[in-house]
């Protein structure tokens, strides 16, 4: 008999199979599992085999993240990081301090900020202006939908009183028309295509940067939001190519290429063209990037109905379709019938019925051809919809950390969409009750990429180290066995990795080791679980 490279014993194994849901060993040849059960495995244990002695410690697939952008923000962690406060004195503090650490650059950039910092949401460029008064400020805020800026930078981009919004954003602005500093959506692009531009290095840097802290957290793989120039921001798909000629690319990645939503049809022939000269080793782009709406804190996530205002009087807005609806069905179904999988940003109830719509549209046209398509975020969606999943296969991608009460929450979310539309955000029991298939992200850097945080939420539907015993709509929370599912089982489905996210012969050795059995501790102590190992393919990429 041959013997194992890899052998973990000591369980407990949570496989992912349904067929076999918990074991206590399991046996590694280079990249594949051959074997999982119990002490019949250590047979395979030879002269030369490493043994893992679990010692109670958990054995999982390894994480995959279906929504992340991960090359932009291992670039962000090399700029003016915001994250981790929301008090308006430590960003000031922050940005001088990064200022003053940087004399050479001509842009401060970076980002992380919390609406919730600032009244309405809006920080004024004049904060800036006191701190950084001779150079341009742009900083996007923690979701990414959104930048502050100071006076510099408006100056050095024309934007006044007298520039109109672009037709995909909004200039904010003061009583007399000046901008305040504040740019939202589109808008955004008109400050931040005078950004330095960065170079490869910077992204082959940001990606390895990233990856090291996406595996320290478990994370064999994931999928990559945006491949593709947006708003300023330079392609990252060099990045992954690179990394994965050179054999530095340790994860396994899929990515979405983004859809130019200044065009039309007429971009797919480019579009099949990079889908051919993307894909290396463990990278490929197969996937299409379609934005189809905002932000609900910002009033530009398309609703169904309009955005109530503070005083709870409808308003005349009920946000942005960035693709016609009309034309998006033609698109989807074009794409579709290329075998390209879509990969759908729609947050409000209007922009998940018109991509659900598009996705419609495919299946009566062509048929079902298997392509995963799936709508990301799934903020608000209206109780007529949830059913559409499952019948149509169409796959939902949660950001679990996004639901629980918080200040961006409740202050500047549920207040301007009711008690009913409120009521329907982040459906995720009643998407599973239905049939649907859930796949599970981060969204990092707009939130933390941290699988064990957001299985933390799924569970408990309140944020990790919250005190105040309110849960944010309790029906909708989901089970761990079903959350840990949508981390590895789904994503790994979702970024067409077949022979990953469970533990099964024959399967790719993509696996992590926690430091305690989260599936018998109770729900409430899942964030205080810690990565020890990450493997991808049999090989140790992270040790704690």
């Amino acid at each position: 008999m041959s013997t194992a490279d890899l052998v973990f014993t000591g369980g407990p194994v949570f496989t992912g199979d349904p067929a076999r849901t918990r074991a206590t060993s399991l046996a590694v040849v280079g990249e594949r599992i051959i074997a999982v059960g119990h002490d019949e495995v250590r047979a395979l244990i030879g002269p030369k085999t490493e043994v893992v002695d679990l010692a109670g410690k958990l054995l999982i697939p390894g994480f995959q993240d279906a929504h992340i952008h991960a090359v932009s923000g291992g670039m962000e962690m090399a700029e003016c990081d915001l994250t981790g406060t929301t008090g308006v004195d430590d960003y000031l503090r922050i940005i001088g301090e990064f200022a003053a650490a940087h004399p050479d650059r001509p842009w401060i950039t970076g980002g992380g900020w919390s609406m919730e910092s600032f009244e309405g949401g809006l920080p004024s460029r004049r904060l800036l202006d006191g701190i950084v008064p001779d150079r341009p400020v742009l900083l996007v805020n923690r979701d990414h939908h959104g930048a502050w800026a100071n006076s510099r930078a408006l100056e050095l981009a024309g934007i006044t009183a007298d520039t109109p919004d672009p037709a995909d954003g909004r200039i904010e602005r003061e009583a007399d028309g000046t901008p305040s500093g504040v740019l939202q959506e589109g808008a955004v692009a008109l400050v931040q295509r005078l950004l330095p531009p960065s170079t490869a290095a910077d992204r082959l840097a940001g990606l390895l940067r990233a990856q090291a802290l996406l595996h320290s957290l478990g994370i064999t793989g994931w999928q990559d939001a945006l491949l593709g120039s947006f708003s300023g921001m330079a392609d990252p798909a060099d990045a992954y190519l690179a990394a994965a000629h050179d054999g530095t690319l340790t994860a396994r990645v899929s990515g979405a290429l983004w859809w130019d939503r200044a065009r039309g049809a007429e971009q797919i022939p480019d579009l099949v063209e990079r889908r051919a000269s993307s894909c290396h080793g463990r990278f490929r782009a197969g996937s299409v990037k379609i934005m189809q709406d905002g932000v609900a804190e910002n009033f530009t996530a398309a609703m169904t109905s309009p955005y109530l205002d503070a005083c709870g009087c409808a308003t005349a807005n009920t946000g942005l379709s960035f693709v016609d609806p009309e034309a998006l069905r033609g698109y989807v179904t074009e794409l579709d019938a290329l075998d390209f999988q879509v990969h759908f940003h729609a947050l409000g109830d209007r922009a998940v019925r018109e991509a659900l719509n598009a996705v419609e549209a495919a299946v009566e046209a062509n048929g079902r051809r298997g392509n995963r398509h799936h709508l990301a975020h799934l903020q608000v969606v209206h109780p007529d919809d949830i059913a559409r999943f499952a019948r149509l296969g169409a796959l939902a991608n949660i950001q679990p950390l996004w639901a629980a009460h918080e200040p961006q929450m409740d202050e500047l979310t549920i207040p301007f969409l009711g008690p009913e539309r409120a009521a329907w955000q982040y459906p995720f029991g009643d998407l599973v009750r239905a049939g649907a298939t859930l796949v599970a992200g981060s969204d990092w850097p707009v939130s933390s990429p941290d699988p064990l945080a957001g299985l933390h939420v799924a569970v408990n539907r309140a944020e990790p180290g919250a005190t105040d015993g309110r849960v944010f709509l309790p029906e909708q929370r989901l089970d761990l066995p079903t959350a840990l599912a949508a981390y590895t089982a789904g994503s790994a489905h979702v970024g067409g990795h077949d022979e990953a996210g469970s533990l099964r012969a024959g399967y790719l050795a993509d696996l992590v080791v926690l430091d305690r059995d989260i599936l018998t501790a109770p729900d409430a102590e899942i964030a205080e679980a810690r990565v020890e190992q990450t493997f991808v393919g049999g090989t140790r990429v992270y040790a704690g």
